[in-house]
């Protein structure tokens, strides 16, 4: 009687390779393997290198920005090369930084002004972050707006990121003033979303409530938040 195993093998490491083998035992002892390469479902990992001052850009097509590791100051003589001096130095907390601009975004961009201080004012530095794209529900609310994060039954709310401000001249610009959406540097995490909602099946945050920042005055703000459930 003809006989057939199906056998399948899956070797997964976050960020590296997925190969993915299907054999076929038949009864005659014949032996078929097919054999593909593959990205782990969902996700996906970069590496942005900014040198000196200038704007540090990372970006998802799919999903949100995730920061892994972060760094800036300057670990070896190689990466931007300069005729500067070239001491290797670091400023402390850079990821954590990184973590509460980026978090949660399709895309962010920086410079070095987001840190609060510079320790290595002497060397030319350079910035380099690692990142994953994950996925998550991304939701812009405009201000006078309720957002409203659900999941479904028998699961939790993790909100990865969320920012009450403004970081372009076109979200929630519908029939607004156009003097109102022209301050496109004024966006800061919104911590109450994750403070009221994690760990809850469904959550309702009112835009209004949101503190505005003084630099943001006289702008139309909008509210940008991505979660996850599970």
């Amino acid at each position: 009687m003809l006989q057939s195993v199906y056998s399948v093998c899956t070797l997964c490491t976050l960020y590296t390779l997925c190969l993915l083998c299907v054999y076929v035992v038949l009864y005659v002892d014949s032996l078929y393997s097919m054999c593909t390469l593959c990205t782990v479902p969902g996700e996906s990992a970069d590496t942005t290198v900014t040198c000196g001052a200038h704007v540090h850009r990372l970006s998802c097509d799919d999903g949100v920005i995730s920061v892994d590791k972060a760094f800036y100051g300057r670990a070896d003589s190689d990466t931007c090369e300069t005729r500067k001096t070239a001491t290797a130095k670091y400023l402390r907390g850079v990821r954590q930084v990184l973590r509460s601009q980026c978090n949660g975004k399709e895309w962010c961009e920086l410079n070095a002004g987001v840190f609060a201080a510079d320790p290595c004012s002497d060397t030319f530095k350079y910035m380099k972050t690692s990142y994953s794209c994950v996925p998550a529900i991304h939701r812009v609310v405009c201000e006078h707006s309720m957002a409203h994060l659900q999941c479904d039954a028998g699961q939790t709310i993790k909100v990865l990121g969320a920012d009450f401000g403004r970081r372009d001249h076109v979200t929630c610009a519908f029939r607004r003033d156009p003097a109102l959406v022209q301050k496109i540097d004024c966006s800061n995490p919104a911590p109450v979303v994750a403070e009221k909602c994690d760990g809850k099946n469904q959550c309702e945050v009112r835009v209004s409530e949101m503190v505005v920042e003084q630099s943001c005055a006289n702008t139309s703000l909008y509210l940008e938040y991505s979660y996850t459930c599970s």
